[in-house]
């Protein structure tokens, strides 16, 4: 298993970053206290997200902030990411570790109790549990809330207590530090950084506040 800080993962979207450069915001926010960025993308054709993903790559390179890319193994090896987040219907796990190899970061998302008991941690890095709370940046059908995010992740923490579990969706200033204190790892969030005007302050505050609130 690689080690890897997820405390406030950075999730820069083309449809919520009001037309600005991605690779710009996603350098301002690791410079400015993400942890970890990860490049999301449901509109753009594949030519166009390499693009995008290895512009990323580019300007986070003076950083020590690793990048990943979501879902899709093949533009993350075609850019040099460091890693790949996975959903439930993207490339198994097992499959994009013998791709990507040892050294890649490997995430995944995790929705329920069953997926959480069937997860294969034997090939991961992390795992987000969510949505845990209403958001704009997808469409959650439900949402698990904190009682529900604990419930999923304790599974995981059993199976593998070194393993860091994150929460995703509908986060903000004001529901980290109850996250926190509920035994969460770390943090993804979209809109809270990247819909902000000033991304930088957005950044520095919500790192702050997660300083002050980690165990």
């Amino acid at each position: 298993m690689n080690k890897v800080d997820v405390s406030l993962y950075g999730i820069v979207d083309p449809n919520r970053s009001k037309g600005r450069s991605l690779a710009a915001l996603a350098k301002i926010s690791a410079e400015n206290g993400a942890t970890l960025i990860q490049y999301r993308d449901k509109q753009n054709n594949i030519r166009k997200m390499i693009e995008n993903a290895k512009t990323i790559k580019k300007a986070l390179l003076e950083t020590s902030v690793p990048f990943i890319v979501n879902d899709r193994v093949d533009i993350a090896l075609a850019s040099d990411a460091d890693g790949v987040h996975l959903g439930q219907e993207d490339m198994r796990a097992e499959d994009a570790r013998q791709l990507l190899g040892d050294k890649a970061i490997i995430g995944l998302s995790i929705k329920t109790i069953a997926q959480a008991k069937n997860a294969p941690i034997e090939f991961l890095d992390y795992a987000f549990v969510g949505g845990v709370f209403d958001t704009q940046s997808k469409d959650n059908k439900t949402s698990v809330g904190i009682d529900g995010w604990v419930e999923i992740a304790n599974i995981l923490k059993t199976r593998a207590p070194k393993m860091p579990v994150g929460a995703i969706a509908g986060i903000d200033e004001h529901n980290i530090g109850s996250l926190f204190e509920a035994g969460c790892d770390g943090v993804a969030m979209i809109s809270a950084l990247y819909m902000a005007d000033d991304v930088a302050m957005a950044t520095k505050k919500l790192a702050n506040i997660i300083h002050e609130v980690r165990p």
